[in-house]
């Protein structure tokens, strides 16, 4: 399964990752950009940490379960 994960900075300068299951490939990194800026505008996730003040990072991850048969 992939996800896309958003890492912002929180107020005390901790990593917050915001995960998206299923994201559309390729991704545009000008959209995922323009989306994080729009985030961080509307204030509209908060951290243990206070709020998200910055961009860190966006990344697709793809995880893979292989079951072994015991």
């Amino acid at each position: 399964m992939k996800k896309l994960e958003l890492k912002f900075l929180n107020e005390d300068g901790k990593i917050v990752t915001i995960s998206l299951d299923a994201p559309v490939e390729p991704a545009d990194p000008v959209a995922v950009g323009a989306a994080m800026d729009e985030i961080i505008t509307q204030d509209c996730f908060l951290s243990s940490g206070g709020a998200l003040v910055e961009k860190k990072q966006a990344r697709i991850v793809e995880r893979n379960v292989n079951d072994i048969g015991i």
